[in-house]
């Protein structure tokens, strides 16, 4: 018979373990911010164990990028919209005086 397919979370779990002496050679400071980037991975595990990919570290990657895009855009935007409501009374003030 062949062998049983681990779940996406077991994977992920096997996937971390071989970066351990990675993690090992990095400073206090950088290891506490690794294991969080692995953690974010996990919000996203149900879609991780949904996509046909035989290399779980692509799924794992791919989602902290799209954590951090999505977190990028979400900044961006609030920081656009703040912007333009303190511009908006000047450039009111600047359409009056025409």
């Amino acid at each position: 018979m062949g062998r049983t397919i681990p779940s996406f979370r077991i994977a992920a779990m096997m996937e971390q373990s071989k970066w351990r002496s990675f993690r090992y050679n990095l400073d206090k400071n950088d290891r506490k911010i690794f294991d969080e980037l692995f953690s974010i991975s996990r919000l996203y595990n149900s879609a991780c164990s949904n996509c046909a990919r035989p290399m779980v570290i692509q799924c794992i990657l791919m989602s902290i990028i799209f954590h951090h895009y999505k977190q990028l855009i979400g900044s961006s935007k609030d920081k656009l919209y703040h912007k333009k409501e303190s511009i908006k009374p000047k450039l009111d003030e600047l359409i009056n005086l025409n």
